[in-house]
């Protein structure tokens, strides 16, 4: 009834109607299913709209707030500043503020002695930020590492004859070959490098985290304005016993 009530112009005659046949008011009759009283209606006709009635009107007026900000300026702003604040979405998602890369940690560690898949998976660990409460996985949460003495990792059993690594150079017959022993007498810095990375996510985010991975010879390291603390370290069984 209050529907009907609030659309006068749908159930109550026309000016222009009532007064070329006077007796159309008298024979008119409401639908069906609704009463109609003249001074109702009058006050109907008359009152302005209930309040209930401006919820699309007041959207619409914040959708024309929102367009008075021009569309090449409206980066500079958040969505709850442009449309308000969302109300349906409350699960927290970080924002870029959350994961800038100038206030993150540094840590180093030590690989002398160390066993290098379980030194590998608790750099990646942390390159990830898992040990985070604000953990994302599709976000660079994570701190940066560095590891030195990276010649000195260990492997267990006899992985230093029988472990191999390949590359390939591209073309035919171009396979690459070696052993774990010959690799770190080269490259020591690779070994670590290539065990973290499969470790990583693989596609953008992956290769953006694995630049947080500073891998050096030797115990010095070129990273110390960034002030690195040691790394926390939980596996018991990641040092050798000698």
């Amino acid at each position: 009834m209050a529907a009907l009530l609030s659309a006068p112009s749908a159930l109550l005659p026309t000016s222009s109607a009532a007064t070329k046949n006077p007796s159309f008011s008298a024979h008119w009759s409401p639908p069906f299913g609704a009463s109609w009283h003249p001074s109702a209606a009058a006050a109907a006709w008359a009152s302005p709209p209930s309040r209930h009635q401006f919820g699309v009107r007041c959207q619409a007026q914040q959708q024309t707030a929102a367009a008075f900000i021009p569309r090449e300026q409206r980066w500079m702003f958040e969505d709850s500043e442009i449309n308000g604040p969302d109300i349906w979405n409350k699960t927290w998602y970080p924002k870029a503020a959350d994961h800038i890369n100038t206030e993150k940690t540094w840590y180093i560690v030590d690989a002398t002695d160390k066993i290098l898949g379980r030194l590998a998976s608790t750099i990646a660990n942390h390159l990830r930020g898992k040990y985070l409460a604000t953990y994302t996985p599709s976000v660079d949460m994570g701190a940066y590492v560095v590891v030195i003495n990276a010649e000195k990792v260990a492997v267990s059993g006899k992985k230093r004859t029988q472990k191999l690594y390949r590359r390939h150079s591209g073309r035919p017959g171009g396979m690459k070959v070696e052993t774990f022993d010959q690799l770190q007498k080269r490259i020591p810095e690779r070994i670590i490098e290539h065990a973290v990375r499969g470790m990583l996510p693989k596609g953008r985010l992956g290769r953006t985290l694995f630049t947080h991975l500073k891998v050096y010879e030797g115990p010095e390291h070129p990273h110390e304005a960034q002030q690195p603390v040691p790394l926390p370290i939980r596996d018991k069984r990641i040092q050798v016993d000698k």
